[in-house]
């Protein structure tokens, strides 16, 4: 009976310390370096703007933040990589729309968005400026419309890869314009440029950061602004809302997520880094520059506004007819 009962209690004590021992480390966090994986290109706005959040974040943690770029299949790379990585907050992930916009282009992406991640917060939401070479006739909407609408799927429209945040606000656009653009993905926005600015395609959805000085020094016309009213950031760019289509409204936006697991302490200090470094400088000076908006969510908002847009994204998926890809 005794040695029975010395059994149970030993039991008991080592369940206690295996439950133990994640919540020290939840409480010590952070002991080491943290990994921000950033899926898309050096450069472009979702990479430019994690690297202004993760100096302070790293000041504000008392831990180095390493931004790690990992690109390829139209951002599906840096998500499942992430996915698979110990839940202890060490490795996170820095995405744009595309996470949970992805799973709606695509037959399978690879994760699923409820079951594999922890939401942490968001970082920013920013307009998208519609580009195109100067060098084609038409100089304004209304006449890249009217083109567009002479000549279906001859002109073209640029993408950073399906499923992409440049991807789906072409996408709602042309719906809403009624017209057809041939969509040529390219793996990032910052490799399609080139034969914007060269010509060889009609337009893109880009981020201000990248297009606006070439729209100032006059390599690029901007046909419009995403956003329903127009940016201090760009006062003189037009929205498309006020050229004839005022439901159209699109944004960009950068959400950090943990692999599922991580110990909602870790979450929650990755959140309160987040929300306090919007306060600082370097981030505030990055978005008057970018036009965007710091947005700040718990982890709970963060995680039912994923959930809607995936939803919201697989309606228009459908009611527009966009083919699916594996």
């Amino acid at each position: 009976m005794r040695s029975n009962l010395h059994r149970l209690l030993g039991v008991l004590l080592v369940g206690s310390a295996t439950l133990a021992a994640p919540l020290a480390q939840a409480a010590d966090y952070p002991t080491r370096p943290i990994r921000f994986v950033v899926n898309s290109a050096a450069g472009a706005l979702l990479d430019v703007t994690v690297r202004a959040f993760a100096q302070p974040m790293g000041e504000i943690l008392g831990q180095p933040v390493v931004v790690d770029n990992r690109t390829g299949a139209d951002g599906l790379i840096g998500i499942r990589f992430v996915k698979s990585q110990p839940a202890d907050g060490y490795t996170v992930l820095l995405s744009a729309n595309t996470v949970a916009q992805a799973p709606a282009f695509k037959n399978d992406a690879g994760y699923d968005l409820d079951k594999d991640f922890a939401a942490v917060g968001m970082l920013i939401r920013a307009p998208f400026l519609m580009v195109g070479p100067p060098n084609q006739p038409s100089r304004n909407l209304a006449e890249f419309v009217t083109q567009a609408k002479a000549n279906p799927d001859k002109m073209s429209m640029a993408s950073a890869g399906l499923g992409t945040s440049t991807h789906m606000a072409a996408a709602l656009f042309m719906h809403q314009a009624g017209i057809k653009l041939l969509h040529v993905p390219y793996k990032g926005n910052a490799a399609a440029m080139p034969d914007v600015i060269g010509g060889r395609i009609n337009a893109i959805f880009d981020g201000g950061n990248s297009s606006g000085p070439a729209v100032r020094d006059g390599r690029l016309r901007a046909f419009g602004i995403t956003s329903p009213q127009r940016s201090p950031a760009f006062p003189d760019i037009p929205t498309l809302a006020e050229q004839g289509y005022p439901n159209y409204s699109f944004y960009v936006y950068f959400t950090m997520l943990a692999p599922a697991g991580t110990p909602r302490e870790v979450v929650a200090k990755l959140n309160q880094a987040l929300r306090q470094a919007m306060s600082s400088e370097t981030v505030r000076s990055r978005l008057r520059q970018d036009g965007a908006d710091a947005w700040q969510l718990t982890p709970e908002q963060t995680a039912e506004y994923l959930r809607r847009d995936l939803q919201q994204t697989i309606r228009v998926v459908n009611d527009l007819g966009l083919p699916k890809e594996n």
